[in-house]
């Protein structure tokens, strides 16, 4: 193992090591900050992005791990970075991007959430790709439920389309912008576990899980997934900053020439679920070994990839 991690491409060491901070790891050291604490008294973890650190830092911190799961876990990390599609390029962009440590760090080991491990160096390899979008409401204990949530594949057909019954009081339907209202739910039996389950038949073949800002919907669902792609983090702004977070709207308005909804319309989670998909396919169309830099204040005169009628995408 300890070989491996001395051989392999920085690139990849850094997305293991972003992974063992999302999964909490902790090697002989502690986690990752804990041993650069230990191992660097200059900086320590003052310079905690793991792309800052060297290769020779990186490799010595993976080294710590002992514990035969852990150890099977990021090794199979290491093996899925010889396979590397468009798609799987998109996820290793998300899985650098800056923020991704602070959005997807998830409360995994809370009650009700599940986390989909991947273990199978062919399941690694899949190419499969679904979007999801959800609509949330308010709780009275200050969280969000989710109420409403739809999946579509690469062709944009629907996989699922389902309203949830939240399991908590609600304080907010938020009917203004989801139009969704109590009365919707009434009838409704389907609940957060449903889904899950649901997800899990899409996802546990390794398949890639699509979204705009994902993690606010990975967040209601309490799912836990590897393979993701966020299409708030996989173009560039042009004026070179790597911190803001383009709307869904203006990202459709500049790459795929088209409003999802106009200003003060209500959302419609299945037209945000195909947008996002949209995106990943013009991404991919482009070449995702090439710089995407958007101006994101108006749409660029060349669109990329087909402008849909999303009228016909309500159902």
């Amino acid at each position: 193992m300890d070989e491996k991690f001395e051989t392999a491409d920085k690139k990849v060491l850094v997305d293991i090591v972003k992974l063992a901070q999302k999964r909490g790891l902790k090697g002989e050291f502690g986690d990752w900050k804990e041993f650069l604490n230990s191992h660097d008294k200059k900086f320590g973890a003052g310079l905690s992005d793991p792309s800052k650190r060297s290769h020779e830092v990186l490799a010595a911190f993976l080294k710590t791990f002992s514990k035969e799961d852990d150890l099977k876990y990021l090794l199979e990390q290491l093996k899925d970075s010889s396979h590397v599609s468009p798609y799987q390029s998109l996820v290793q962009i998300t899985l650098r991007h800056p923020l991704y440590p602070l959005d997807y760090s998830f409360p995994s080991v809370d009650e009700g959430w599940i986390i989909l491990n991947l273990k199978k160096k062919k399941v690694m390899k899949s190419t499969q790709i679904f979007a999801v979008d959800c609509e949330m409401v308010l709780c009275e204990d200050g969280t969000e439920a989710v109420v409403k949530v739809c999946v579509v594949d690469h062709n944009l057909e629907v996989k699922l389309n389902e309203l949830v019954k939240p399991g908590k009081a609600i304080a907010d339907y938020r009917t203004e912008i989801t139009g969704i209202s109590s009365q919707d739910l009434e009838a409704v039996t389907c609940s957060l576990p449903d889904i899950q389950k649901s997800m899990k038949k899409l996802l546990e073949n390794g398949a890639i899980l699509v979204g705009h800002s994902l993690h606010n919907d990975l967040r209601v669902l309490k799912i836990d997934h590897v393979r993701v792609v966020d299409t708030a983090y996989i173009f560039q702004s042009s004026d070179g900053s790597i911190h803001k977070r383009p709307s869904l709207n203006n990202l459709c308005k500049t790459v795929l020439g088209y409003e999802v909804r106009k200003d003060g319309a209500l959302h419609n989670c299945l037209d945000d679920a195909r947008a996002a998909m949209e995106l990943l396919l013009a991404r991919v169309k482009n070449g995702v070994d090439k710089d995407f830099p958007v101006q994101l204040q108006e749409p660029i005169s060349l669109h990329i990839g087909r402008r849909l009628d999303h009228q016909s995408w309500r159902g």
